[in-house]
């Protein structure tokens, strides 16, 4: 950013005093001090001093007479002096002794007033300035003329003039004395900001690049030297010079800088202040009797620190991802014709022609720098996990794989080592394999092999079975494996023998076999047994004689005796069991306890513990 300056014809030093009668928090100061000055007026507190009385305030707070201001110099609590003027005019109302001047050197007087009156003034402040030596000899005065009421609202003016010091004087009185009578409403002033200041030939300094140019920005660490020139000023017999910086703590003197240019490079970040010093050669080391030129700015920003990153070493396929630090703008280039303007880009699907230095710009403001990340990218392996095998359950099979330094099969179970090229599998089911096959850069790629797994053949002719004998049954066959056949042994009695469900009509008990063999050959025949158990219809006769004749002399129940786990009990009419039997090995006799029943009927339950039961009744017969 480039600031130009203004020309002017004369140039001022650093004020040698500069009077701004202090700040506070409370409404009025004290009286004068001895650093501040002396009066021939009395001090009050009030906010509203009588004739021929003064006090330090930062406010005029008197509503209806006089206006209410702050003080000039604009510090928060400011005081400045308020006066209200004698009704006669008396001596000064202010006066200061300045001390350590430069004979022969020219100096600015100023000072800030103000007519605080609000409606009527009927004898305006009209005042004399004064510079005298220490024994009363003028030197230079300066009369304001008549400082009129202000209609609107009230105003500071300032005052300057311009005095040249006597030969070997160096300490001088200023006075201030009010050449108008005081009276209500009459001559209440403000006064402020009295300044005293060192007045010379003009000195316009600008950088050489410019005769204009006030302000240069550069980067920390990017500096090129500046060099800062003034024209040569007129107006001292025997003129000398010094050039001074200021970098946030005052102006110091640089040493040795005592030239019309003056080139620096400072490298830190910061902002940095200039200026050139002049005054008679004899005075050149008094701050009190040298001007200054105008400032010249040099502000060095910080340079961004720039790092950048990437993700690399990287694999063909991959995606890179770049990574610059924070700036405000980025200009990326790299392999391949990459540019990016991205803070952080992407490439997907990286090649081994992405491979390469990738350097980016990093700017900040007006500051930039670049930083380089190399990256490296890798091919692919090519996996390979051989060709899909078959085997039977309970066998195994060496896998093989290739294209690779180093190799991790997946899943592990089933498999001898899943760290090597070639493990050993035994699968206890159809698996497919996936193995990762890496190079010595890390990069990796897959395959997957498939191992079958035929199932050893599984026979299972089902749970037994009951029938009456007559009635039919259907088998439960079942059978397991790859590619499997099946039979039935024996076939008789069978609807078919070549199916897992048929029909058996046995007349008697029967075991029967459930064949099941494998067709591509895995495993030995596998067999399974059904018992298929047939009981036979039993008749009850419902009389017998048990005369001892040998004919009919057992209650005989033909075909019960094949029924073992079966009860029979008989009952007499008063429900009382007179034979009670477990199986019917042997038929009943009559008897009871060893004698005969009595002829009679009798009742009879049989439970033949297979869902079947039977009751009646029964006639025994002598």
């Amino acid at each position: 950013m480039l600031n130009s300056i203004k020309s002017h014809s004369q140039s001022l030093g650093d004020p040698v005093v500069h009077i701004t009668f202090g700040s506070g928090t409370s409404t009025h100061a004290g009286a004068l001090s001895a650093d501040s000055g002396s009066t021939s007026y009395t001090y009050t507190s009030a906010d509203f001093p009588f004739d021929g009385s003064y006090t330090i305030e930062n406010t005029t707070n008197t509503p209806g007479t006089w206006w209410t201001t702050t003080d000039h110099t604009g510090n928060p609590g400011g005081y400045m002096m308020v006066v209200n003027a004698s009704v006669s005019k008396t001596d000064y109302f202010y006066q200061r002794e300045v001390d350590g001047l430069c004979g022969g050197t020219t100096y600015q007087f100023s000072a800030w007033v103000g007519n605080l009156l609000r409606y009527n003034d009927i004898s305006p402040p009209n005042i004399t300035f004064s510079i005298e030596t220490t024994t009363g000899t003028v030197i230079q005065s300066y009369n304001t003329g008549v400082i009129a009421q202000q209609k609107t609202a009230f105003k500071w003016i300032q005052f300057p003039f311009n005095f040249t010091l006597p030969a070997n004087v160096s300490n001088v009185i200023i006075k201030m004395t009010n050449n108008s009578n005081g009276g209500a409403p009459a001559n209440d002033l403000a006064l402020d900001d009295i300044t005293f200041s060192p007045y010379g030939p003009s000195l316009v300094a600008s950088f050489s690049s410019s005769s204009s140019l006030t302000s240069e920005v550069a980067c920390a660490g990017q500096t090129a030297p500046f060099t800062m020139t003034v024209q040569q000023p007129t107006g001292y017999r025997n003129p000398a010079y010094q050039w001074q910086v200021n970098t946030g703590t005052g102006w110091t003197d640089v040493t040795g800088q005592t030239s019309l240019s003056y080139t620096v490079n400072p490298t830190a970040a910061g902002v940095y202040e200039y200026r050139l010093a002049t005054a008679e050669a004899a005075n050149i080391s008094s701050a009190s009797c040298r001007v200054t030129s105008n400032v010249l700015t040099l502000t060095i920003n910080t340079a961004p620190s720039s790092i950048a990153t990437a993700n690399t070493p990287l694999c063909t396929g991959n995606t890179l991802n770049l990574s610059a630090s924070s700036g405000t703008t980025y200009n990326w280039t790299g392999p391949n014709g990459f540019t990016s303007n991205v803070q952080n880009p992407s490439i997907d699907n990286i090649t081994t022609a992405g491979a390469g230095n990738y350097k980016v710009t990093v700017t900040s403001g007006n500051c930039s720098s670049t930083a380089t990340v190399a990256v490296n990218v890798y091919a692919q392996p090519v996996a390979n996990a051989g060709n899909d095998v078959t085997i039977c359950e309970g066998d195994n099979t060496t896998l093989s794989a290739t294209g690779g330094t180093s190799y991790s099969w997946s899943p592990a179970k089933g498999l001898s080592d899943a760290t090597i090229a070639n493990p050993v599998a035994s699968p206890a089911d159809t698996t497919a394999y996936i193995v990762t096959v890496s190079n010595s850069n890390a990069c990796t790629s897959t395959d997957t092999v498939i191992v079958n797994v035929l199932k050893k053949p599984v026979a299972n002719a089902g749970a037994d079975k009951e029938i009456t004998q007559g009635q039919s049954v259907t088998l439960n066959g079942s059978a397991k494996g790859t590619a499997v056949k099946y039979y039935w042994t024996p076939s008789t009695y069978l609807s078919s023998d070549t199916v897992l469900n048929p029909i058996a009509t046995p007349p008697e008990d029967i075991t029967y076999t459930l064949h099941v063999t494998s067709t591509v050959g895995c495993g030995a025949e596998a067999t399974n047994d059904v018992f298929v158990r047939v009981y036979k219809s039993i008749t009850i006769p419902n009389t017998f004689t048990p005369n001892s004749d040998g004919t009919n002399d057992t209650w005989n129940i033909a075909a019960l005796d094949t029924y073992p786990q079966s009860t029979t009990q008989v009952f007499d009419r008063y429900g009382g069991i007179v034979f009670n039997s477990i199986g019917y090995a042997k038929g009943w006799d009559g008897t009871y306890n060893n004698k005969k029943v009595p002829t009679g009927t009798y009742y009879y339950l049989i439970d033949l513990k297979n869902g079947k039961k039977f009751s009646g009744w029964l006639l025994v017969v002598r």
